[in-house]
């Protein structure tokens, strides 16, 4: 088996941290985790893409980790964290590979994608599809299923939360600061198949004052073990401990200055490397079963490839054998020229 070693570079006044596994020479594939997440995130992914020959980097994203961990909102806009994976390959001699992203680095993987496709011999994302959010949350709104979330009475939708941590950011992540092990815990939690059709807590956020029901700590749940070990957990609390979820959470408060950005993207938005998608059938914040949410992706990836797997949003961590079947399918059959010989 592969083994996972860690590793910092500095890119400039930047840090970052990252796993890796697999041999140097190995065909890299570069995997971007979201909120509030680790490097860690991607562990059955790193074994797996290792194992068979390939060079799998896993970074701490800016503000997380071992990574340089900023004081100002702005220091986490979608350009500047595109521009630390860019320099980070730049620092490895990598001038092409494979990105992989979930969550928020999804839409950095999509960035790296649509300004940088030279960089890339494909994409691969989970959960959030292209074109939605790195054009920031209210762009996503026209795209929400109206049947289950009325404008009326929902007008962001399971997107409200997003709307939360800019009404009231210091409230948002009260709780996370004040016990992150017992957030983590309430968190990560395996998908719910019984919540199909019903409205999701995300769409109730500022109605119901916050995470939690607006408590100040966060409820004291057992772990779920089909998600995260007791060692994995550990690892998080002590990470999130340390930096805090200032950093982790302004990715949310820089919707406007991202849209720019992805304004500028090449080719209108098209994309002609292989791109594969991964659906959470039971994600019901990135909810792409039963609402339009991942139409622009289709209209805009000329080769693409979805799969849906039966999990919830955390699906790298809770289902990684099926995630890591498709993910390996893909590289085998759509961008079989990097496979490692």
């Amino acid at each position: 088996m592969a083994l996972i070693t860690e590793h910092l570079v500095k890119t400039g006044a930047h840090q970052t941290f990252y796993l890796a596994s697999g041999p140097v020479d190995g065909p890299p594939v570069i995997l971007c985790h979201g909120w509030p997440e680790l490097s860690l995130s991607w562990r059955h992914q790193l074994q797996c893409l290792g194992d068979l020959g390939f060079r799998a980097i896993a970074p701490d994203m800016r503000g997380y980790g071992r990574s340089s961990v900023y004081g100002r909102h702005e220091d986490y806009a979608l350009e500047l964290i595109v521009g630390d994976m860019i320099d980070l390959a730049d620092a490895l001699s990598i001038d092409k590979c494979v990105w992989v992203g979930h969550d928020w680095g999804a839409p950095v993987v999509w960035s790296i994608a649509s300004h940088h496709p030279d960089r890339c011999h494909g994409v691969a994302n989970l959960c959030v599809p292209y074109a939605t959010l790195e054009f920031g949350y209210k762009a996503c709104l026209p795209l929400l299923d109206r049947k289950l979330y009325p404008e009326a009475e929902y007008p962001f939708g399971q997107w409200d939360y997003q709307a939360f941590y800019e009404e009231d950011f210091a409230k948002a992540i009260r709780p996370f600061d004040a016990d992150p092990a017992k957030a983590i815990k309430a968190l990560f939690r395996k998908g719910r198949a019984d919540m199909r059709g019903k409205v999701w807590r995300n769409a109730v956020m500022r109605r119901d004052g916050g995470w939690f029901g607006g408590a100040d700590v966060p409820p004291d749940v057992p772990l779920d073990t089909d998600v995260l070990s007791e060692a994995d957990l550990s690892v998080y609390a002590a990470a999130l401990a340390r930096t805090g979820f200032f950093g982790g959470s302004s990715w949310y408060m820089n919707h406007e200055r991202n849209a720019a950005y992805s304004a500028g993207w090449r080719n209108d938005g098209r994309l002609q490397m292989p791109v594969l998608f991964l659906i959470a059938e039971y994600d019901y914040t990135c909810e792409c079963i039963d609402s339009a949410l991942a139409e622009p992706m289709r209209g805009l990836c000329s080769n693409l490839t979805e799969h849906t797997i039966a999990s919830g949003h955390w699906m790298a961590q809770e289902k990684p054998v099926q995630v890591n079947a498709a993910l390996v399918n893909w590289l085998a059959t759509s961008v079989g020229a990097v496979w490692p010989r």
